[in-house]
């Protein structure tokens, strides 16, 4: 198991920028305008046919951030991920056999819940840390208070309707390593290539605590 190695990454920023890029040839530009507002781990979505070049791109031109595979649902994904050059793995839930592969795979993987029974199963196979999605729908800042009492040791990094405002609140709670957010690269930001504009939204997660 590579938990420790998936708390090393999610520990690197308190605010992880979750990402889908149609374009990978603006990837290295973008995790550029994240270190310069400091931000050093970006989640990258496989939701497109460009995002497996994407990762391989900040992989290879901006060594000051950690690049992962967002949007991981089979264990073809998770060893694409990893063969792309993704230093780790996110689902948006988790299945048997990702659980399983997720603990022998290259690089570390972090399974996503929303229930306790979810959580359970995620203990039971070995996993410490998980995804919390979608947090806001699933009952937030309230539902992960509430995994704290039979879960002490779990930890986890809420993504899902959180934003800029909100997401101070997210962190403060123990139990929480960081928190994943799509308000850090808006898509209009992206189409007019506003690297400025990416990177004092990057700044001010990045202060979040």
């Amino acid at each position: 198991m590579k938990q420790g190695g998936i708390e090393e990454f999610l520990r690197l920023s308190p605010v992880m920028p979750v990402v889908t890029i149609e374009d990978a040839g603006i990837a290295a530009d973008l995790a550029r305008a994240f270190v310069r507002g400091g931000i050093r781990v970006i989640e990258v979505t496989l939701r497109t046919p460009a995002a497996l070049q994407a990762i391989e791109a900040i992989a290879r031109a901006e060594p000051d951030i950690c690049v992962g595979a967002g949007t991981v649902l089979s264990v073809s994904d998770l060893h694409s991920a990893a063969k792309a050059g993704a230093a780790f793995a996110i689902s948006p839930g988790s299945t048997l056999a990702l659980l399983e592969a997720g603990r022998t795979s290259a690089i570390p993987y972090l399974p996503a819940v929303a229930t306790a029974s979810e959580l359970m199963n995620g203990l039971a196979a070995g996993y410490r840390c998980f995804k919390f999605f979608p947090a806001g729908a699933a009952g937030g800042i309230a539902m992960l208070k509430s995994f704290a009492g039979p879960f002490p040791d779990a930890r986890f990094c809420p993504t899902g309707g959180i934003t800029q405002d909100t997401v101070r609140s997210y962190l403060e709670l123990p139990n929480v390593l960081c928190a994943g957010g799509s308000w850090l690269s808006p898509a209009d930001a992206l189409a007019a290539r506003d690297w400025a504009r990416i990177e004092a939204l990057a700044s001010k997660a990045a202060a979040s605590l």
